[in-house]
């Protein structure tokens, strides 16, 4: 399917995409949205470039879907920009999507469009194990955008999901050692508000989950917000610099979808469990009756 649409007329395309657009809107939008990035060096591979050059493009279909997203209304988006794995890479690749990283949120502050969105950034993650100047301009942009609540953008970077639950478990188990709180008062909202971020600020559930590349795996990514929400999940070929609005918008189509048969399977099973019980309440009054 990503073939054909990669050769149709831009007219053609242009008209699906309207299309889509219309569908998408005239159901439920996700509140939550969470991205795993994938196919940035497969795609940079494919043109004989260095994984910096993937990177760079992906970036920029990175600000396009934070676009799309706030033209939808949805109001989080989560992507994940680096997981505790990619320390493994190269110091060379590290260092350049490092230095990406931290362009584009310098960047974010300055952009008029973060203000016009009234767009809030958290960075996610094990932020101590970056850069110092990485670190200062998640402080920065996270600063600049902190008055902010009407579109949350939350960028997964040192992240791991594991890791993630593990330091909200010690957090607990520190403040029950220090008599801050009760065991007796531990309870699954206790541990999502010692997620990142932590308190008030902690993300939602997440709705649906979307991975590009191929793989059809999440890769421990939100394991706490995705797997216990029984979000949906889109796996999509194209990479992520290849990544299109159609894409996204098949995505929410697919969790529309889902939302609306699971909305069906359970107003099926409520009209069975009141047929059943109506045969059980007439086999009841016969009994009396008989009696």
């Amino acid at each position: 399917m990503f073939y054909i649409l990669k050769h149709i007329p831009p007219i053609i395309y242009r008209g699906y995409e309207r299309l889509l657009t219309q569908e998408v809107k005239s159901s439920r939008i996700p509140r939550h949205i969470a991205i795993i990035m994938d196919g940035n060096r497969r795609y940079a591979r494919r043109f004989g470039q260095m994984s910096s050059f993937g990177h760079k493009i992906g970036a920029n279909i990175t600000e396009k879907v934070m676009e799309w997203a706030c033209e939808l209304g949805i109001e989080h988006l989560t992507i994940y920009a680096f997981s505790t794995e990619n320390f493994n890479r190269s110091d060379d690749e590290k260092d350049k999507l490092f230095d990406l990283i931290r362009v584009k949120f310098d960047e974010i502050v300055e952009d008029e469009r973060t203000h016009e969105r009234k767009m809030r950034v958290h960075a996610i993650g094990d932020i101590d194990k970056l850069p110092e100047q990485l670190q200062e301009s998640v402080r920065n942009v996270e600063f600049a955008t902190s008055r902010y609540d009407k579109f949350n953008l939350n960028v997964a970077i040192a992240y791991g999901g594991r890791q993630e639950i593990v330091q909200a478990v010690q957090e607990i188990a520190t403040k029950v050692k220090s008599g801050d709180m009760d065991i007796e008062d531990i309870s699954e909202n206790t541990i999502s508000d010692h997620l990142y971020p932590t308190g008030k600020n902690a993300i939602p559930d997440v709705d649906l989950i979307i991975r590009t590349g191929g793989d059809e795996r999440v890769s421990n990514f939100l394991p706490w917000q995705a797997n216990g929400n029984e979000c949906a999940s889109y796996f999509c070929a194209p990479f992520w610099p290849e990544f299109r609005k159609i894409d996204l918008l098949r995505s929410i189509r697919t969790y529309q979808t889902r939302t609306e048969e699971k909305q069906q399977h359970a107003t099926l099973r409520a009209a069975h469990f009141l047929k059943v019980l109506g045969k059980a309440e007439i086999e009841e009054a016969r009994h009396h009756s008989k009696a």
